[in-house]
């Protein structure tokens, strides 16, 4: 080839500053445009409803909680039609809070092992199946959650409250006084298996971006199969079980028909788990709802509020929790 060609051939044409203007603001086409636009839209709209679901709760509680005559954090009582009126929620912050402590404590780490066997244990051709299983749980409604714990798990749950109440009834938790099962330790095992294929289906897919590199680098090292897990992939998976359980307590904290299905409620705080009793904020609302006058409502929109911020709050953790170690994202792998 003639060198002088090449010596002589014009030099490549350079973009232009509007050209590089517009492409680093990365909308070059009007269809990009049109998709930045959209987007952008879209979350202004979101946090617009999330301000206006906000503003109508605080609004509707105001009136409610102006005209309570009780302390609405610490009465032991919800009589909205009295005159004057008296309503609390305690009974229903603790039946809310320790329903799912119990639902969490059971599912989260039968799901992180169902998450490890399925990603490191299993056969492959066991995989596909009890995945499938587990994804067709997470779409079961919650009302056949409900009816199959009415007919099916309340009935069936005599013989482990008696065993607990026989040899772990002297702490007071665990005593049983032969009522119906129909208790907080019900609506917790019956919340742990809904929030089950939540936080596994999660799981298994943090534990499936851990870097291959640092499997074998362990392997490389001596390491048996449970050292690879607790060093590499435990490690490396963390911050994102934590958040699977965050997804899943969301779910445990707002579920309705399940618990209102199960639960036998009533407005005391019992210390035991076992005799029935107790209630929760989505569980009241759910069944005074129909039946409440107007008052009775802002009431009700009141208890919601109170769900509302600790809904905030339990998805604000999780949001801190992947921001402190999202360097360790399979993403940034």
């Amino acid at each position: 080839m003639d060198t002088t060609q090449i010596a002589d051939a014009p030099p490549p044409l350079q973009p232009s500053t509007a050209e590089q203007k517009r492409a680093a603001r990365g909308a070059t086409r009007p269809g990009d445009r049109i998709f930045l636009g959209l987007s952008r839209g879209s979350g202004i709209l979101l946090l617009v409803i999330m301000a206006a679901i906000a503003v109508f709760l605080t609004y509707r509680a105001f009136l409610a909680i102006s005209e309570d005559e009780g302390n609405f954090l610490t009465t032991f009582e919800w009589n909205t039609g009295n005159t004057p009126p008296v309503f609390g929620i305690a009974v229903l912050a603790f039946g809310t809070i320790v329903s799912s402590i119990v639902a969490m404590v059971i599912a989260v780490p039968i799901a992180v092992a169902i998450a490890l066997f399925l990603t490191h244990y299993a056969p492959r051709r066991l995989r596909g199946p009890i995945a499938y299983v587990i994804d067709l749980l997470a779409a079961v409604p919650s009302i056949v959650y409900g009816l199959w714990g009415a007919l099916v798990l309340v009935p069936h749950m005599t013989g482990l409250f008696g065993w607990l109440n026989d040899y772990l009834g002297w702490t007071g938790v665990f005593s049983w006084d032969g009522g119906a099962p129909r208790s907080m330790l019900t609506v917790g095992i019956l919340l742990a298996i809904m929030i089950l294929p939540i936080i596994t289906n999660v799981s298994r897919e943090v534990f499936r971006q851990v870097p291959q590199m640092h499997e074998e680098a362990a392997l490389a090292l001596g390491a048996t199969r449970w050292e690879v897990v607790r060093m590499a992939v435990l490690p490396f998976g963390r911050s994102g079980v934590i958040s699977a359980s965050m997804l899943g307590l969301g779910r445990a904290l707002g579920e309705t028909m399940a618990v209102a299905t199960v639960l036998s409620p009533d407005f005391l705080i019992h210390g035991s788990l076992l005799n029935p009793g107790g209630g929760t904020f989505a569980q009241n609302i759910a069944s005074k709802f129909s039946e409440a006058t107007e008052f009775g409502r802002d009431a009700l929109i009141a208890s919601g509020l109170v769900l509302f911020v600790i809904t905030l709050l339990v998805n604000g953790a999780a949001r801190a929790i992947i921001a402190r170690r999202k360097e360790y994202s399979g993403a940034n792998a």
